[in-house]
């Protein structure tokens, strides 16, 4: 008993995380909108359509400002290798301009 678990240890902190069928469908977003205050970041993803004057809120993602700094080195680390298995990720000079403020800061990515 002791020599198996020895072959096949356990991680200390390890961690499952559950993802329903309907969770990971995923919901497309073409446009994020980040507001924050002094305790958390808020990130909606919205789906905005060619011709449709409305666009939809898809998600809405409330983080911490630790949590959103991790975000954002994750997603640095991740862009990293993504371009460098598929080249440089193009960008357009088109910009959106939004009439609305969510109450904060806004930012756009």
């Amino acid at each position: 008993m002791a020599d198996d678990h020895k072959k096949n240890p356990e991680p200390d902190n390890q961690l499952n995380i559950e993802l329903s069928e309907e969770m990971a469908e995923g919901v497309y977003s073409n446009l994020a909108m980040i507001a924050h205050s002094n305790s958390e970041f808020v990130i909606d993803f919205i789906r905005l359509m060619p011709g449709v004057p409305k666009a939809k809120v898809k998600s809405r993602v409330i983080i911490t400002p630790e949590h959103a700094k991790r975000l954002l080195i994750a997603l640095k680390d991740n862009i990293r290798k993504y371009e460098e298995t598929f080249g440089p990720i193009k960008q357009t000079e088109e910009t959106f301009s939004f009439p609305m403020n969510f109450g904060g800061p806004v930012g756009e990515a």
